[in-house]
């Protein structure tokens, strides 16, 4: 513990709390009441990073040389004269696309220590090869075929990238998740993109099996077995063995495992996964009013609800998708009641570090 951070994204701040002698505790506090909707350390460099979201100030990036020091802002990305997004509800009418939202900064690959990613909403991921100080559209992912027809959603009608995945193996080999939109990848550093949705069966879509317009709510791999990939869909959960190219449903039938936002993955155990389950879309919050994270050791073949330090009664919790983390055998979520929990036993049992938090949009170990 002594040795970690917490970097929580929350609707009033980025706040950053450490392990100090068995207990965690607020070390810096940045822009009180503002909102962040994300907040990261590059572990390339140290580098701390935050986007806020404030419908007064509008949406702003920015970044200390590590935590603890003066938070800076940047100029953040915008998107090319000419982008255009799509109202799938007004017969595709066009307005001038702009950043509505940041929901994930993703360092690139350990052998381009400058290249870092942002998802954005509307729908794009930009690129930096300079360590933020210039971003750019890729724009080959906006102008997929399917964008115009098939990608909606996102909580604001318009779709979002919010899951971005390096594989470790090869830094231009890259997943995004798209909500929605779906999965898609690049094995050439961006320049082309094929989707990867194979397996995935959306009731909400006229055709259920259509090959886009999916909603991944979050994405993500296993570092060791990259081959191994694990979505939160917002309709179950599922797993790939063959890098995308076809996904199993690993849901539960009759256990609380199928809608929620986020997953996280072992380290070295690609059999080995977390969610924290919801009750539905239009009821975001614990099933049964009874907080758990669940776990399987045998890729979906059976889950374990974790319970032990979680409440378990009048129990209105809802876990964000960037909001659980997992580093070793420390894990940590935070909800949007502005609970915080810690385990240090891989989810076996929980810590309540934090009950009066403003809602908690992201937590990441650093």
């Amino acid at each position: 513990m002594s040795d970690s951070r917490l970097i929580l994204g929350t609707r009033k701040g980025l706040l950053i709390l450490e392990g100090q002698a068995g207990r965690w505790k607020l070390v810096h506090e940045y822009m009180p009441g503002i909102p962040f909707s994300y907040g990261m350390v590059d572990h390339r460099s140290g580098v701390l990073w935050g986007g806020t979201e404030h419908g007064h100030f509008g949406l702003k990036l920015y970044r200390a040389t590590e935590p603890g020091a003066e938070l800076e802002q940047v100029d953040r990305p915008e998107y090319p004269e000419g982008a255009v997004k799509y109202d799938v509800w007004d017969d595709q009418a066009e307005t001038p696309a702009s950043m509505t939202y940041i929901w994930t900064i993703t360092p690139g690959g350990d052998d381009m220590p400058n290249r870092l990613y942002i998802g954005s909403e509307p729908g794009g991921v930009f690129r930096s090869d300079d360590g933020g100080v210039t971003f750019e559209l890729i724009e080959s992912l906006w102008n997929h075929p399917s964008r115009k027809e098939a990608w909606f959603g996102g909580g604001r009608d318009q779709a979002g990238a919010c899951s971005i995945v390096v594989d470790p193996r090869d830094s231009d080999h890259l997943f995004v998740g798209v909500s929605c939109g779906g999965v898609f990848e690049s094995s050439d550093g961006g320049a082309t993109w094929e989707g990867r949705n194979n397996g995935i069966v959306s009731e909400f879509l006229p055709d259920p099996k259509a090959a886009y317009g999916h909603d991944p709510h979050c994405l993500v791999g296993c570092p060791a077995e990259p081959d191994t990939l694990w979505q939160q869909n917002h309709v179950g959960v599922f797993v790939s063995r063959d890098g995308a190219y076809t996904w199993t449903d690993v849901s539960e039938t009759d256990g609380p495992v199928k809608f929620g936002f986020p997953v996280v993955v072992d380290e070295q155990e690609p059999e080995s996964a977390w969610v924290v389950p919801g009750v539905s879309d239009d009821r975001r919050m614990a099933v049964g009013g009874a907080l758990c994270v669940s776990y399987t050791s045998d890729c979906g073949q059976s889950w374990t609800p974790l319970r032990d330090g979680l409440p378990q009664e009048l129990c209105y919790d809802i876990v964000l998708r960037h909001a659980l983390d997992k580093r070793g055998d420390l894990m940590a979520f935070g909800s949007t009641t502005g609970n915080l929990f810690v385990s240090e036993d891989r989810g076996q049992s929980w810590e309540s570090v934090g009950c009066f938090l403003p809602p908690i949009y992201s937590v990441r170990i650093a």
